[in-house]
């Protein structure tokens, strides 16, 4: 297969050398940055010293930099175009991607920030918008950039409405070290990927606090509800979120040492500012930039998500974190099966 991959942060140059370094595999992958710095330097140290160090990059991998304008003359005659930038940056992709005839995926998780165009969108709302035509998909699932491009064992999703979409991805990333699974509930696929953002600044705070593992548990057992709440609230499949994209990547992302979203909750719980909590990271933490819209939606359809909208007053400054956790435990007694 000819797969472009637009966007060389880490998951974008994960994936890519994913593709690239099966032997079994005929598939030609093309890596693409906006940063024509930043491929210069791929070409000469074969590695992304900046979002994957220690990586190398293999010699069948081909690097472009292009205008964005430009790009249609880039996945011209691809079989898969992957959009790996953040989800800040999907507009503009979809946009001049408007009249490719490849399937086009995308690996950002989370809500668009709003602005003029209306509330803050999931990735397929955005499309909706501004690339009606274009036949899409998400690949999502618990993921690490680093394990993936070390070719450490992993399972995705690969989630669209259109089965020769996820027929597609499944030809090409499934493969001895990367298992992809098709699924064809894409809103339920994009919640899970946003939400459980959130939820992981929230126990990464927990453990910040060092409140313990019976916290822990609690509250990604009640985060998942949330999640699941709001995922149904706009449509999505119950299934889903018992899945890789639900579940699968919240207990990931709450719980490993890698998630950027983990490590903002426990800098906050040492007593640092948003502000240099995220200056620490050198990368996008998703969920710092989520977190408002994903209550704005459920308010809006009436979903209540207390774990959410603590991590809100947390980041605007509006409870310490001993008082967003003093607000969860003193929330009134409920039965769990009447709050899925």
């Amino acid at each position: 297969m000819k797969i472009i991959v637009l966007g060389a942060g880490a998951w974008g140059t994960a994936l890519a050398v994913n593709a690239s370094a099966q032997p079994a595999c005929a598939h030609h992958v093309t890596l693409w940055a906006r940063n024509a710095a930043l491929v210069q330097q791929l070409h000469s140290q074969r590695q992304n010293t900046r979002y994957l160090a220690g990586v190398v990059l293999p010699a069948s991998l081909h690097l472009s930099h292009q205008p964005l304008e430009q790009l249609s003359a880039l996945t011209d005659g691809a079989d898969l175009v992957v959009v790996a930038t953040p989800m800040a940056a999907l507009r503009d992709m979809l946009t001049a991607l408007a009249s490719c005839r490849a399937p086009v995926v995308w690996l950002c998780k989370g809500f668009e920030a709003p602005h003029s165009h209306g509330f803050g969108l999931l990735a397929h709302e955005i499309q909706a918008q501004v690339a009606p035509e274009l036949r899409v998909g998400a690949l999502s699932g618990p993921s690490f950039a680093q394990e993936v491009a070390q070719g450490l064992p992993t399972a995705l999703v690969a989630a669209s409405a259109h089965e020769s979409v996820r027929q597609a991805m499944v030809a090409a990333f499934h493969n001895p070290t990367l298992r992809v699974y098709a699924n064809d509930d894409l809103v339920g696929v994009e919640v899970g990927g946003a939400v459980k953002n959130v939820l992981a600044i929230a126990t990464g705070l927990c453990d910040g606090l060092h409140l313990g593992l019976n916290a822990r548990a609690a509250l990604i057992t009640r985060g998942l509800a949330e999640m699941t709440r709001l995922g149904l609230a706009l449509g999505a499949q119950a299934t889903t979120f018992m899945g890789l994209s639900g579940l699968g990547d919240l207990v990931l992302t709450a719980t490993g040492d890698l998630s950027r979203n983990r490590q903002v909750g426990l800098a906050l719980a040492q007593g640092h500012t948003l502000a240099q909590a995220t200056a620490q990271l050198g990368h996008v933490a998703e969920g710092v930039y989520s977190a408002r819209t994903v209550v704005q939606r459920a308010t809006a359809v009436g979903v209540d998500m207390p774990i959410a909208q603590a991590v809100v007053a947390l980041l605007d400054n509006q409870l310490s974190p001993a008082q967003a956790v003093a607000k969860l435990m003193g929330r009134e007694p409920a039965q769990e099966q009447n709050t899925p």
